[in-house]
C-alpha cells in the first residue's frame, strides 16, 4: 500500500512571485516615505517659527505692561532676554530664550546685529526661518519662511 505524502513549504515559482510583490511594493512607497520626511522638516521649522512669533509678541507685551524702557531686558521664565525697540533682540540668548527654541533641536544662529536664523539641523542648512528685529521703534519684527521649500528640506 503506498502512502501519501502531503507536500509543505513553498514552491520556487511561488517564492519567485511574493519576493517580486514585495519589491514593486517596497519601490513604490519608498518615494512617498521620503516626501513625509520633507513635510515633517517643514512642519517642524513652521512651528519653530510660529515659536518665534509667540515668543516677540510675549516679549513685547511684558515690556508694555511693566512699562520698560524700549531697549529694556525683560525676564521670562526666570531667564533674561535682551530687548532692542521693544522686541527681543538677534541674539540667540534673545529670541531663542523668548520662543523657547532648543540648540539640541535645532541649529540657532545669529547671522548678523538683527537677523535670527533657525535651521532644522545641520545636514539642511537652507531648510531656515529667519526673525529680523524691527528697524526702529513702533514696527513689528519681521520673519521669514521663503527658505521652507521641498528643495531645501529634502
Amino acid at each position: 500500500m503506498k502512502t501519501r505524502h502531503r507536500r509543505k513549504g513553498f514552491t520556487l515559482i511561488e517564492l519567485v512571485v511574493v519576493i517580486t510583490i514585495l519589491g514593486l511594493l517596497a519601490a513604490t512607497a519608498l518615494p512617498k516615505f521620503a516626501a513625509l520626511q520633507t513635510q515633517a522638516r517643514i512642519a517642524k521649522m513652521n512651528g519653530a517659527l510660529a515659536s518665534i512669533k509667540a515668543g516677540a509678541a510675549l516679549a513685547h507685551s511684558i515690556q508694555l505692561t511693566q512699562q520698560l524702557a524700549a531697549s529694556a531686558s525683560v525676564t521670562m521664565e526666570g531667564s533674561v532676554v535682551p530687548m532692542a525697540d521693544a522686541y527681543p533682540t538677534s541674539a540667540v540668548n534673545s529670541i531663542a530664550v523668548a520662543a523657547g527654541l532648543d540648540a539640541n533641536e535645532f541649529v540657532l544662529t545669529a547671522t548678523s546685529a538683527t537677523v535670527f536664523t533657525v535651521a532644522s539641523d545641520a545636514g539642511h542648512p537652507a531648510c531656515v526661518v529667519t526673525y529680523t528685529v524691527p528697524s526702529s521703534l513702533g514696527f513689528p519684527p519681521t520673519y521669514d519662511n521663503s527658505g521652507l521649500t521641498a528643495a531645501n528640506c529634502t
